[in-house]
């Protein structure tokens, strides 16, 4: 169910953050942890679905991937 929510959101950007805040809130609720593919595809503080190069900006940095949500400013650094 909560994939299903997440390739909803993918598929509709329009309501990416309506549809990513019920996928993470039903996870938490059924004490489920998400994929991490799709872990890294949101952004944990505004819940949008991040797209590089439309509201996400991706570099790499001493070693890091760092992805900054161009909505929220919010830096998120995994190791590469």
């Amino acid at each position: 169910m909560v994939a299903e929510l997440f390739e909803q959101a993918a598929m509709h950007p329009d309501q990416a953050r309506k549809l990513i805040t019920a996928a993470r809130k039903l996870a938490a609720k059924s004490r489920m942890k998400i994929p991490l593919e799709w872990r890294r595809r949101f952004c944990k503080k505004c819940n949008s679905m991040l797209v590089p190069g439309k509201n996400c900006r991706v570099r790499t940095r001493k070693g890091l991937v760092v992805a900054t949500c161009l909505d929220c400013m919010n830096i998120r650094r995994v190791k590469r």
